[in-house]
């Protein structure tokens, strides 16, 4: 009877032991985050992660139905990304200064798909963007157009033809591909390719009031995980970008009916749909290497 206990006892020992352990390891791997310093600055990202409905975006031949039930292929997709803001739990904001905000995103490549930027320290619960190119760097100089934006008048932009040389304007988001169900007519594709093309830009005009078809877009944090920016780390927000919402959004259209939209009314209709394409899938605090993204 006594051993019996003896290794009762022992076994309560053990286990007690056990638990300490782990308690003590976790206590060691779980360190509270240290307090942001303002007048620190930290690094900052946004990662736009294209994907068509449920799947990864690819390039034709890979071929996506769309909700009017149209096979159509993608051979390209770019699009401006600028005016970056944070805001935190009190409504302060910081607002990344505008020569160091600008973005193309090139889906055919998949360096380009980071925003990265140098914040103060903080918690941030809220960020803000624009899906395009706002009027002011729109009707700069040319020789103040640099990084992303800097093009030569003579050839239209070098970072992927983002720009209207006739409209003297910048494209904010260009999509490009094939449907077979597309007319040869003039409506549809009379070189006979059945190629779509979806150029949308217009930021309201020079002198005269014109398209804006600017877009601010509001993502919240709290639910899918804040931004903790500290010094000599990166804090990364990940998006999922959903191209699919183009076609199938709040305002749902025929690529038969609409082939090729640029800068027309009916642009007004898709760019109402960029919104609609951002989902916030999670947050990635206090990373050292982007190997770890």
């Amino acid at each position: 009877m006594k051993t019996e206990k003896n290794n009762i006892n022992n076994k309560i020992v053990l286990t007690a032991m056990m638990l300490l352990i782990i308690a003590l390891i976790t206590a060691c791997s779980k360190k509270d985050a240290p307090a942001p310093d303002a007048e620190k600055t930290g690094q900052f990202s946004i990662e736009f992660d294209n994907i068509v409905g449920e799947e990864t975006l690819g390039f034709e031949p890979r071929v996506y139905k769309n909700a009017k039930g149209e096979s159509f292929r993608i051979k390209l997709l770019q699009y401006f990304i600028s005016n970056i803001k944070l805001y935190k739990a009190d409504g302060s904001s910081y607002t990344v200064p505008q020569d160091d905000s600008y973005f193309l995103v090139n889906a055919a490549d998949r360096t380009t798909r980071f925003t990265k930027v140098k914040v103060p320290e903080g918690n941030y619960e809220k960020v803000e963007f624009i899906i395009g190119v706002d009027s002011l760097r729109n009707t700069m100089p040319v020789e103040k157009r640099t990084g992303v934006l800097s093009f030569n008048p003579e050839e239209g932009h070098e970072g992927g033809g983002m720009y209207w040389g006739w409209n003297s304007g910048y494209i904010f988001f260009k999509m490009e591909g094939y449907c077979d169900l597309i007319s040869d007519n003039q409506q549809g594709d009379p070189t006979g390719n059945k190629q779509f093309k979806y150029h949308i830009g217009g930021f309201g005009g020079y002198n005269a009031p014109t398209l804006n078809n600017i877009k601010t877009i509001t993502i919240d944090l709290k639910t899918a995980g804040i931004a903790q920016v500290r010094a000599g780390l990166r804090s990364n927000v990940h998006l999922f970008v959903d191209i699919m919402k183009i076609f199938n959004g709040p305002h749902t259209f025929s690529i038969v009916e609409h082939p090729n939209v640029m800068f027309s009314e009916y642009s007004v209709n898709i760019a109402n749909n960029f919104p609609h394409f951002f989902t916030h899938d999670h947050t990635e605090n206090f990373v050292k290497s982007e190997d770890e993204l």
